[in-house]
C-alpha cells in the first residue's frame, strides 16, 4: 500500500474509532480495560502487534468484549491481513447485544471482505446493515456501493488468461518499489517512480530505462540530477516524442504537491519549472497525463469545488509554457469518491484513470471513457484480470493499443511493487489506435538539423489535430497519427520552403510505424514542393473539399513572402492522349491558381503551368508510381 493510500487509510480508521471507541465500554472488567486502553497507545504508533498482544489479554479477561474485538479487527486489516481481520470481526459480532454496534461489524464486514475478493460476503453483510441503517445517509451510500461492486463482481469475474500479464525483468524491475510507468509513443523509453526501501517514504525519484538493439530493456539510470532531488519527484507523464516531461515534486509528508516541467534539448533537460498558479493550487495536485503532442494536460487535485475528495482536471495550453485555467472533468468522469492517475491514450479520444467511485470489483480499479464532441462517454470498467480485488492506480496503453503496463502492489508484502506488461486481447482493444511517423529535419543541401515546426491536420475538417517542434539541436520529431482521418502532415522552418506530406488513416489497421526524414530546401529561385494535399476527383479540374488546409498554407505563406512569384505547375501520368493529358493539367493548375486570387495573392506572382506527362517523378510501370506522378507542384521563380 503506497503512501498516499495508507495515509487515507489511516485517516479514515481515526474517524471510525473516534465515532464508536469512546464513552461506556461494554466490559465491567476493569483489567480488561486497563489492557485495551494501553493497546491503543501501540496502535495509533502504528505498533500493531503489541497491540494484538494487548487486546487479545483483554479478550481473555471478558469473551464479550466486544470493542476489544473491533480494535484488534482494525490492526489485522492495518496489516493487511485480512482473514484475521474477519475472524476478529465476526467473533465481535457474535457478542455484540446492541443493533448500533453491529451495525458497526456489519460495515466492516463488507469492507473487509471487498478487501480480500470474498464478494458473496460482502453481498451478504451489505444486505444486513441496508435493511437496518436509515440514519447515516453517507454510510448508507457507501455500502451501497460497495454492495453494487460486489454484485458487479459476481457477475463479472472470470479467468482471463489472454491478458497473460507478465513482470518485467529484474533489470527494469531492480528497486524495491516501482509504480506509474510512463511510456514514449514509440516504446523506446520507459519512465518510472522508484523508491528504495520502506524507510524512504520522502525520497521518490524518477528513473528511465530505454530499449537496445535487441528490443531489451536496459538499467534503469536516473533521469536527470536537474529533476532528481533531495526531496520527492514522481509520478511523472512525458510527450509521444519524449521531450516534454511533467512530473509532481512534494517536501515532506505533510508538503505541498505541485506539478512541474522540463523540457529536453539534446539530451539535456532544462531547470525544472513550477508549472504556475493556472494548474497548481495550495491543494494536492499530482499524476499528470499529456495529450501526446504535450498541448493538453491532465491531472489529480483534491483542491476545494471539486466533485469529491480528489478530482481530474484538465489544462490546455496555448504557448509553450503557457497554461489555461485548469477544468473539472465533471461529473460525467468524476465521482463523490476519489479518482487517480489519467492516462490519455496517444490518440487523444480515450481517457484511462482510476476510481473508488463506480461498480467494480473493490477498491480502485482501471475504467476508460472516449470522447466524442466534448462528452466523455460513460465510463467502463477495465475488466479482470486486470482490475481485481486488489488496488489498482496506473495504467499505460502503447499506441497501437497492443499491449499494457501497469504497476502491481503487495506481491510479497504490502511494501513492495512491480511493473508487469500485459497483451490487450482483440476484443478489448480501442475502436481508434494510433501509429507513430518520426525522423529528422534536415537542410536538404548542408545536411544540418534544422528545428521547425510540425503540424498535423484532419483534412476533411480543415482542423489542427496536432504540432510539436524538432529538436533544435538533433533536428529530430516524433508525431501521433490517430486512425479514422485523411492527415496532411506540413513541416515548416523559417527561411525554408514548407513540406507537404499525406497520410490516409481513414481505414487499415496495424500500420506500421514510419521514420520519414525531411529535407527542407532554402524558400529561394528554384525551390519545389510537391503539394501531397491537393485533390481532384478523376478527369477532373475540380478541386476536392479537403484541398482547403493545402491551398490555405499555399496562401499564407505567399501572404508571409510577398517578393515570392511562383509557379504551379499541373502533371499527369502517361495514361491516355497527351492533348488530353496537357489540357487537364493545365486546368487543375489554373483550379489552384484561381483559388490563390479568391484569396487576395496578386495574380501577377502566380504562373500556372500544364506539363501533362512530360515530367514524371517514377516510371509510369504501376499503379502506385502513376499515383505520384499525378501532382501538382509549387516552384518558387524569379
Amino acid at each position: 500500500m503506497n503512501l498516499l493510500i495508507r495515509v487515507v487509510f489511516f485517516g479514515l480508521c481515526l474517524v471510525v474509532t473516534s465515532a464508536f471507541g469512546q464513552g461506556i465500554l461494554s466490559t465491567k472488567n476493569k483489567k480488561a480495560i486497563e489492557l485495551y486502553t494501553e493497546a491503543d497507545n501501540y496502535r495509533v504508533r502504528f505498533q500493531y502487534p503489541e497491540a494484538l498482544d494487548l487486546l487479545n489479554q483483554a479478550i481473555e479477561k471478558d469473551e464479550n468484549f466486544f470493542e476489544a474485538y473491533l480494535r484488534a479487527g482494525y490492526c489485522y486489516k492495518s496489516m493487511n491481513e485480512f482473514d484475521k481481520a474477519h475472524e476478529y470481526f465476526e467473533n465481535g459480532l457474535r457478542v455484540t447485544p446492541e443493533l448500533r454496534w453491529q451495525k458497526v461489524f456489519w460495515v466492516e464486514l463488507v469492507e473487509n471482505a471487498m478487501q480480500r475478493g470474498d464478494y458473496r460476503i460482502a453481498n451478504g453483510y451489505a444486505e444486513q446493515y441496508l435493511q437496518n441503517e436509515v440514519i447515516n445517509r453517507q454510510r448508507i451510500d457507501q455500502v451501497r456501493l460497495w454492495k453494487a461492486c460486489a454484485e458487479f463482481s459476481i457477475q463479472n469475474i472470470r479467468n482471463e488468461s489472454r491478458f497473460n500479464p507478465r513482470s518485467l525483468s529484474d533489470t527494469v524491475n531492480a528497486f524495491v518499489q516501482q509504480y506509474f510507468p510512463v511510456l514514449t509513443a514509440d516504446e523506446q523509453q520507459l519512465i518510472y517512480t522508484r523508491r528504495l526501501g520502506v524507510t524512504d517514504e520522502y525520497d521518490e525519484d524518477m528513473v528511465i530505462s530505454t530499449k537496445d538493439k535487441d528490443g531489451k530493456w536496459t538499467a534503469p539510470q536516473s533521469i536527470s540530477p536537474k529533476i532528481n532531488t533531495r526531496y520527492n519527484e514522481g509520478t511523472c507523464t512525458i510527450s509521444a516524442d519524449g521531450r516534454q516531461l511533467i512530473f509532481t515534486s512534494c517536501v515532506g509528508m505533510n508538503g505541498r504537491c505541485d506539478l512541474f516541467e522540463s523540457r529536453k534539448t539534446g539530451d539535456t533537460w532544462s531547470i525544472p519549472k513550477n508549472i504556475g498558479q493556472q494548474v497548481n493550487s495550495p491543494a494536492w495536485e499530482s499524476q499528470p497525463s499529456l495529450s501526446a503532442d504535450g498541448r493538453v494536460l491532465y491531472f489529480v487535485s483534491d483542491r476545494r469545488g471539486g466533485i469529491g475528495r480528489g478530482d481530474i482536471y484538465v489544462s490546455v495550453q496555448s504557448a509553450p509554457g503557457v497554461w489555461g485555467k485548469a477544468v473539472n472533468l465533471g461529473p460525467d468522469v468524476n465521482t463523490p469518491y476519489d479518482e487517480r492517475s489519467p492516462f490519455i491514450h496517444a490518440n487523444g479520444r480515450t481517457l484511462f484513470f482510476a476510481t473508488n467511485g463506480r461498480p467494480g470489483f473493490g477498491g480502485y480499479d482501471i475504467f476508460w471513457s472516449d470522447l466524442a464532441d466534448s462528452t466523455w462517454s460513460k465510463p467502463i470498467n477495465f475488466g479482470y484480470p486486470i482490475n481485481n480485488y486488489q488496488e489498482q492506480y496506473s495504467l499505460v496503453i502503447t499506441a497501437n493499443g497492443e499491449r499494457g503496463y501497469y504497476s502491481h502492489e503487495g506481491l510479497t508484502s504490502q511494501n513492495d511493487s512491480k511493473i508487469y506488461e500485459f497483451t490487450i486481447p482483440e476484443e478489448y482493444r480501442m475502436k481508434y489506435t494510433s501509429n507513430t511517423v518520426k525522423g529528422i529535419v534536415r537542410d536538404r543541401v548542408t545536411r544540418q538539423p534544422l528545428q521547425a515546426q510540425v503540424e498535423l491536420y484532419e483534412l476533411a475538417k480543415n482542423e489542427l489535430v496536432s504540432y510539436v517542434n524538432s529538436d533544435s539541436l538533433t533536428g529530430n520529431y516524433l508525431i501521433v497519427l490517430t486512425q479514422g482521418a485523411d492527415y496532411g502532415l506540413y513541416v515548416n522552418s523559417a527561411g525554408y520552403l514548407f513540406k507537404s506530406l499525406n497520410f490516409n488513416y481513414e481505414v487499415g489497421t496495424n500500420l506500421e510505424p514510419l521514420v520519414i526524414d525531411v529535407d527542407l530546401d532554402k524558400a529561394s529561385t528554384g525551390a519545389t514542393v510537391v503539394l501531397n494535399n491537393i485533390f481532384f476527383d478523376t478527369d477532373k479540374a475540380d478541386l476536392s473539399d479537403k484541398s482547403v488546409t493545402e491551398l490555405d498554407k499555399i496562401s499564407r505563406f505567399l501572404k508571409d513572402h510577398p517578393a515570392i512569384r511562383v509557379e504551379i505547375g499541373g502533371h499527369t501520368d502517361d495514361q491516355g492522349a497527351d492533348a488530353y493529358n496537357q489540357q487537364l493539367s493545365q486546368k487543375r493548375a489554373k483550379a489552384v491558381r484561381d483559388y490563390l486570387v479568391s484569396k487576395s495573392v496578386e495574380i501577377k506572382r502566380l504562373k500556372e503551368v500544364g506539363y501533362g506527362a512530360k515530367r514524371p517523378l517514377k516510371p509510369n510501370d504501376s499503379e502506385t508510381n502513376r499515383q505520384i506522378n499525378r501532382r501538382i507542384e509549387f516552384r518558387i521563380v524569379e
